[in-house]
């Protein structure tokens, strides 16, 4: 049925199609070519660098297990055991840490959950990130599922932070409920509202597509990017620990774009930020944009930039690897900032060249997604 389809698409867009499916087949080289660009900046850490040459300035911060939502993609049905307060890392132990890794390299931080503005002294953190600017630190972003961003956002932005991303993966409130668990679809869209107003530098809209239930959805979302500077990114659903994954459940972007293609038959690739995890796409004279998270089908794992710390202070260098180490331990057991850069260095340079497959990644000993950080 899907080739049926895509021959009947206009010839431009077939080839726009074709382009997409050629470049998913050699990421090696496209990902070459991309780091290449980089490689005449400022120093770099030896230890932010893998086996596979790839550079990880970007670092993901969880600031909380803690949700004031229950996504089944993300939670288990039954919950998940929350590590106590005493192993969480406090604000002195974050702001060490992000300035360890600003000083080797890392240029942009973004602080995640959890639902990051659960911690009540978020503003003062991002205000303490802030000033790590002069050591090289470019952007602060968060990921928050905006149910009570509306009332905290304006600060948040004057205190430092630059770009947000928003979660809502539908526009139906019952949707929303079934999805989260809980209500609070209007205080979503009023965070929306309050962030497009604001001087954010980028304001995204992440969407995890689960076939039947919002696919249907897809071209509402598209139409959001008409009269907005917002990039909608629909996002593959992945496994995760008591997510209960089903690849039948799971719509391949390959997929959405030929059905928006055929929606918007004047659709054109946009250009992507450097190492940028969704293939971005626009509509002629619409505002902003709308790209695919292609996890599963299309992994970017050569291009791969990132590195993340959990709440209690692991750090993990793949989302789909369980291996974990402690900084929080060897923090508290005394080590300098030069043994913590060895053991970064040595987490970094275990990382694999690509995860496993999406029906062979370890979903019984890897954390589920809330324990990890988005």
């Amino acid at each position: 049925m899907a080739f049926t389809v895509l021959r009947h698409l206009p010839r431009q867009i077939h080839r726009q199609i074709h382009r997409l499916l050629s470049t998913q087949t050699n990421p090696r080289a496209y990902a070459k070519a991309k780091l290449a660009e980089i490689d005449a900046l400022s120093p770099f850490s030896p230890s932010l660098i893998d086996s596979y040459g790839r550079k990880h300035d970007y670092l993901r911060i969880s600031l909380t297990e803690r949700c004031n939502l229950r996504c089944f993609y993300c939670m288990p049905s039954e919950g998940v055991e929350l590590s106590p307060d005493g192993n969480i890392l406090t604000n002195d132990e974050v702001i060490r840490l992000a300035t360890l890794f600003v000083k080797s390299g890392v240029t942009k931080i973004r602080l995640t959950g959890g639902e990051p503005t659960v911690r009540k002294d978020i503003e003062e953190l991002i205000g303490r990130l802030n000033g790590l600017r002069p050591l090289g630190l470019k952007s602060i972003a968060m990921t928050s599922n905006g149910l009570v961003l509306h009332r905290r956002l304006p600060r948040l932005v004057e205190n430092g932070l630059t770009h947000l991303n928003l979660s809502m993966d539908t526009l139906d409130p019952f949707k929303f409920e079934l999805i989260t668990r809980r209500r609070g679809h209007d205080a979503v869209l009023k965070a929306l509202d309050v962030a497009l107003s604001s001087s954010l530098q980028s304001i995204k809209l992440n969407v995890v597509v689960i076939k039947g239930l919002n696919d249907s959805e897809i071209v509402d979302f598209v139409e959001m990017t008409k009269d907005d500077a917002l990039s909608v990114r629909f996002i593959e659903f992945m496994p995760f620990t008591g997510n209960k994954w089903d690849s039948k459940k799971m719509v391949p972007s390959v997929e959405l774009l030929k059905r928006l293609s055929i929606h918007y038959p004047n659709l054109y690739r946009a250009s992507d930020e450097l190492n940028d995890t969704a293939r971005s796409w626009k509509i002629p004279d619409y505002a902003g944009s709308f790209g695919f998270i292609s996890s599963m089908s299309d992994h970017f794992c050569s291009s791969c930039n990132r590195l993340r710390i959990t709440a209690d202070g692991q750090i993990k260098v793949c989302l789909f690897d369980a291996k974990e180490v402690s900084l929080r331990d060897e923090m508290r057991k005394g080590a300098s900032d030069e043994e913590l850069l060895h053991i970064i260095g040595n987490a970094v340079s275990d990382k694999k060249e690509k995860h496993a497959g999406m029906e062979d990644i370890d979903v019984v000993k890897n954390r589920p997604m809330i324990l990890i950080g988005g």
